[in-house]
């Protein structure tokens, strides 16, 4: 029949376009709802928001298209290699006599499939240095400005919120963004781009730390904190970031990349800051240890001061000799000044014997003009002599009132004094109906000492004794 001219005429003409549309129509009414589960090859998302992609199995291979629309609400991003289960309809593209999947719905084929793209994409993240422990950032202490990354309606901003304040108040500063589905990952990149690009000098603080959080869900909600672009932001952050996203069992790629992970939203608010109210007491417990030990130190300091005291000689004794000294010296100066004159008038007359009565005038003269000029020398200088001793007397005297132990009594100290006229140190060495005298600051009083070894103080004043004045301490004339 094939090879009939008549038969092959009775054939009905069709058009290209007119045999293309009624193919279209028998394929997208025969497959017009089909389920495949294939792997996506050549997957390519140009500027119009529709991702265009190859279906494969180790046998055939078909062409898809997933609209705009439904891009957008996927939970997770399509990339060659994974695989998927794709929901939809066949139709053809008559410009090209291809046939091709309209995908209304596509999901990864299990968790296996999302597991095994999560564990190469670790692989190759970790092989570049992203989550190498020696680019971990220490956490500050006291952080006073925290920016948090996460959705402003939820529960996790709340429970960071109300934990934070409980805790230690401090300026936080909340980047809203959407925590899953389309386009989350890039804002989610985007915040800690932005907090890291701050430098303070605007309306808006530079964070001091980062919390990127987020409340649990299954793998395909918590895909965007698995996106490259959110892991490469929180590895080069400059800012220390704690991650929080999910349970405690959730894990994703921040995680490894963040400086440290907590467990819930929670507890990343515990490890952000301490609890003011702990701080309070450590201070107060130190400030109260410091004080005891300021104490210990003085009482130990006196110690140490009273017992170099007592190694030092008395007052008395130091200025007994150079008192004595000086009254020597002031009874044998006029006895020195009337020797040194017979001296000299003896060794004048002795010259005058010998000499003529015009060279022994001649002498007499000179020897008495000479006798005149060490006179009026010596005079001075006897003055002056007087004058010095007398200011390192006084000066010996003041040095012996500021170590005497008179000043101590001004204090509130007094000294006891036995019957044999010795200080008394220990109660021990007293005696019951003993008579001692009680030395104050201002006069002494007589005591009697009972058999509990308290004083019982008499009403008889013994007065200071006074000193002389300078005049009758038997100071000389020098002349």
């Amino acid at each position: 029949m094939t090879g009939d001219p008549d038969n092959l005429s009775n054939l009905t003409e069709y058009t290209v376009s007119e045999l293309s549309a009624s193919l279209k129509r028998t394929v997208e009414t025969e497959f017009g709802q089909v389920r495949v589960r294939a792997e996506l090859s050549g997957v390519s998302r140009p500027a119009s928001g529709h991702i265009y992609m190859a279906l494969k199995d180790d046998k055939a291979l078909m062409d898809a298209v997933c609209w705009k629309g439904l891009a957008s609400k996927l939970t997770f991003k399509p990339e060659d290699g994974l695989e998927v289960i794709c929901t939809g309809k066949l139709t053809t593209y008559p410009a090209r006599s291809k046939y091709q999947m309209i995908i209304e719905w596509m999901e990864p084929a299990g968790a296996g499939a999302l597991m095994a793209l999560l564990e190469e994409r670790k692989k190759k993240l970790a092989a570049e240095g992203l989550f190498d422990p020696a680019r971990k950032k220490k956490i500050p202490y006291m952080p006073k400005v925290i920016g948090v990354i996460t959705s402003p309606t939820g529960a996790v901003i709340r429970d960071i919120l109300h934990r934070l304040n409980d805790r230690f108040q401090c300026h936080v500063i909340v980047w809203p963004v959407k925590v899953q589905g389309q386009g989350a990952d890039r804002e989610i990149a985007a915040a800690i781009e932005g907090f890291n690009a701050l430098d303070g000098s605007g309306a808006i603080a530079r964070p001091d730390l980062l919390i990127v959080a987020r409340g649990g869900g299954s793998i395909e909600d918590l895909w965007s904190f698995n996106e490259e672009c959110v892991v490469r932001a929180a590895a080069a952050s400059t800012i220390p970031l704690i991650s929080s996203v999910g349970h405690e069992t959730d894990t994703t790629l921040i995680d490894y990349a963040s400086d440290l992970r907590a467990p819930t939203p929670t507890a990343a608010a515990e490890m952000a800051v301490p609890v003011r109210a702990e701080l309070l007491l450590t201070v107060s417990d130190l400030s109260a240890r410091l004080e005891r030990v300021r104490g210990r130190m003085i009482t130990e300091r006196l110690d140490r001061l009273r017992g170099l005291t007592r190694g030092l000689p008395s007052p008395k004794d130091m200025l007994g000799m150079a008192t004595q000294r000086l009254d020597e010296l002031n009874n044998r100066l006029p006895l020195g000044l009337k020797s040194v004159a017979q001296n000299r008038s003896a060794i004048l007359n002795k010259l005058v014997g010998g000499l003529s009565s015009g060279r022994l005038k001649q002498m007499v003269s000179y020897k008495k003009s000479d006798m005149e000029a060490v006179s009026r020398r010596l005079v001075p200088a006897g003055e002056r002599r007087l004058v010095d001793l007398s200011q390192r007397l006084t000066t010996a005297s003041r040095m012996m009132e500021s170590l005497s132990y008179e000043r101590v009594l001004e204090r509130g100290y007094v000294v006891i004094i036995n019957s044999q006229g010795k200080p008394v140190s220990k109660a021990a060495s007293l005696k019951t109906g003993e008579q001692v005298t009680t030395k104050f600051h201002d006069g002494d009083r007589k005591m009697i000492v009972d058999g509990e070894g308290a004083p019982i103080i008499k009403t008889v004043k013994v007065p200071k004794k006074s000193k002389p004045p300078m005049a009758d301490r038997g100071q000389g004339n020098l002349f």
